[in-house]
């Protein structure tokens, strides 16, 4: 498995190796012992599968005080994929990086928690996977505005369809700071 660095220290890409031959493929999509190589130990407990249109963006989402860590992929189909570092006491606070995940690259973005997630579908289905270490927690559910200017993501969308959650998430300037996520 290749590792690439991104914009944000703690936000892994991951490149598994792909075995091809005429029957099709194979690859590892989670080996713990690769993780643990790279310093992550995570235990998921939950996994999701999302199905998204063209245009549809999701996010920017996070849980707190009940954090998620992530490692997500697209099954099928491409999206440009986005964490954004929510830690309130980090020297990255308020920056992002993205990556764009696809069936074709079978890239794996790990996104640690303290982070909010997000993404919007580049192609006409997007087929997404996440392995998340904590279940869902309805009283932890939180985001930020995809749109906020003073994160100034460079989605490669103008107009994404969005949920009507999603369309009135908060600015972050507007988030309680006891609502925000603390560096462990």
């Amino acid at each position: 498995m290749k590792v690439i660095a991104t914009g944000l220290a703690d936000c892994l890409l991951f490149e598994p190796r792909v075995f091809s031959d005429d029957r099709g493929e194979f690859f590892e999509a989670f080996n713990h012992d690769r993780l643990r190589e790279h310093g992550l130990q995570p235990a998921f407990v939950q996994g999701n599968v999302s199905r998204s249109r063209r245009g549809v963006l999701r996010g920017l989402h996070y849980q707190w005080p009940q954090p998620q860590g992530k490692l997500v992929t697209v099954l099928e189909g491409e999206a440009f994929d986005v964490a954004v570092d929510l830690r309130r006491d980090s020297p990255d606070f308020g920056r992002w990086t993205a990556v764009v995940l696809s069936g074709r690259n079978r890239r794996q973005f790990w996104i640690p928690e303290g982070h909010a997630h997000g993404f919007v579908a580049l192609s006409e289905d997007v087929l997404f996977g996440y392995l998340c270490t904590a279940t869902y927690l309805p009283t932890a559910d939180a985001g930020v505005r995809w749109d906020d200017a003073t994160l100034a993501i460079d989605w490669p969308v103008s107009a994404p369809l969005l949920s009507a959650k999603d369309s009135t998430l908060p600015f972050l300037a507007d988030i309680p700071a006891v609502r925000l996520p603390a560096v462990a």
